[in-house]
């Protein structure tokens, strides 16, 4: 094996990334966009770019607080964008419009009240003719927002997930992460979700923090499997440009990479030890758990419909959305240009996906995943093999031991090693093209 690269280059959560989009010079309008896409089983997502904090990890699209009615403002233009979208997608369907499964993420979306909340359902469902009640519906939440009201509202309107980002169940690691909490509150906030008897528990914890150890990485896995959560994902943590930790200094980036792959391996060996299988680098489930939501790297299916500034859609040969930032200042302007917007009827920023690129999406969503892949499946879809399109990366990451050599040739899956560095692998499937749009991306 030679010398593998980094363990933790990047979190390749959506392909291509964002920074590589740019503005669209033809604005194409959405109803020729999805006029032959297929419509049956469509995914549909709505963020909501409102935190009460910003934890010094995040580089999500979100802003802190809500001034002056913001939040009513923002749900004015959600249903604006909506009633627009449901025009395009309906314009030419041949078939019925149909949404497979649901998610609200953001920001935080039980930032909103109770209340706005019930809107938020009812844009989906009435606006978009989603049947929440019938699909999966996954919301994000925080230990400070999970009240009973608001996780009243969302079971009885359907939820079947609910994801909470603890973090760390140690306070002092929290404040290291820029995530001020107290115990006692994260555990009341997991008491009210077991409560509401929404089926599937998410809980997000993370490795790499400042003074965090093996005891105390291991007490924050065993409070939260006390819980007996359905899903668990361990993040490594990231100073990414422009948040609060990255303009901290940290160890050197060798011992910190030590520390962060010694501490996903013992989080990774406990939780299998404690009856949860592995899903990806990042996911694990409890084994028998229901599976009301979708597997990590699914954001990445062709089919998504996505309303809010911070979301984004695909279709088969574009992703589009809306301007990206990190830094507040140009978050609070990109929202404060959304809830001002009339016509919603045109896609406004985004990148072309050509058959590489569709190639590279296919084998990153599917490598990525611990079960592997088919080769039958991608040549059913593509015409030809992994092999054939991409035989260097192949090649380089068989050379790393990333690929498990006991499978047959039908399937092409990572090794225990290769999960491990799925943050190497997935970047190097990034195409020339791509990794160049975003190496001359400007942050903001």
């Amino acid at each position: 094996m030679t010398n593998a690269p980094r363990p933790y280059e990047s979190y390749v959560y959506a392909y291509p990334h964002k920074t590589a989009y740019r503005p669209l010079a033809d604005r194409p309008a959405l109803r020729e966009l999805w006029a032959d896409e297929r419509k049956d089983a469509l995914s549909l997502y709505l963020h909501i770019p409102f935190c009460e904090v910003r934890c010094g990890f995040c580089n999500l699209f979100t802003r802190i607080g809500a001034p002056d009615e913001l939040t009513t403002r923002y749900l004015d233009a959600l249903d604006r964008q909506a009633t627009a979208v449901a025009d395009a997608l309906h314009a030419r369907a041949a078939t019925g419009v149909r949404f497979a499964a649901a998610a609200f993420g953001g920001g935080t979306p039980t930032f909103l009240d109770a209340g706005e909340l019930e809107r938020l359902c009812d844009i989906a469902e009435k606006r978009m003719g989603a049947d929440l009640r019938a699909v999966p519906l996954s919301v994000e939440t925080s230990p400070s927002t999970a009240t009973a009201d608001r996780l009243s509202v969302l079971a009885e309107r359907g939820a079947t997930r609910v994801s909470i980002g603890v973090q760390s169940f140690v306070e002092e690691e929290a404040k290291a992460a820029v995530r001020p909490q107290r115990r006692s509150d994260v555990e009341a906030a997991l008491g009210r979700i077991r409560d509401a008897r929404i089926p599937v528990l998410n809980i997000d914890l993370i490795y790499g923090i400042d003074g965090q150890t093996p005891e105390s990485w291991r007490l924050s896995l065993d409070a939260a499997l006390a819980w007996r959560p359905e899903e668990l994902y361990l993040y490594p943590l990231y100073a990414r440009p422009l948040t609060p930790l990255g303009r901290r200094a940290h160890p050197s980036e060798a011992g910190w990479d030590a520390q962060r792959l010694d501490l996903y391996r013992r989080g990774r060996d406990h939780l299998l030890a404690e009856g949860y299988e592995q899903v990806s680098m990042r996911m694990f489930r409890r084994s028998g758990a229901p599976r009301e939501g979708a597997d990590d790297y699914a954001c990445q299916t062709d089919g998504m419909i996505g309303l809010g500034c911070g979301a984004r859609s695909y279709t088969s040969d574009l992703h589009y959305s809306f301007d990206y930032a990190v830094g507040m200042r140009e978050i609070r302007s990109i929202i404060d240009a959304y809830t001002t917007t009339e016509d919603f009827s045109r896609a406004e920023v985004g990148r072309a996906v050509d058959a590489d690129e569709a190639r590279r999406r296919h084998l990153l969503q599917s490598l990525l995943q611990a079960e592997g892949m088919a080769v039958e499946n991608y040549r059913e879809r593509f015409g030809s093999s992994p092999a054939d399109d991409f035989p260097a990366e192949l090649d380089r990451f068989a050379d790393h031991g990333w690929l498990d050599t006991d499978t047959g040739p039908g399937l092409l899956r990572l090794s225990p090693t290769g999960l491990a560095y799925s943050d190497a692998l997935g970047p190097g499937l990034f195409s020339p093209a791509v990794r160049a749009a975003m190496a001359s991306y400007e942050a903001k």
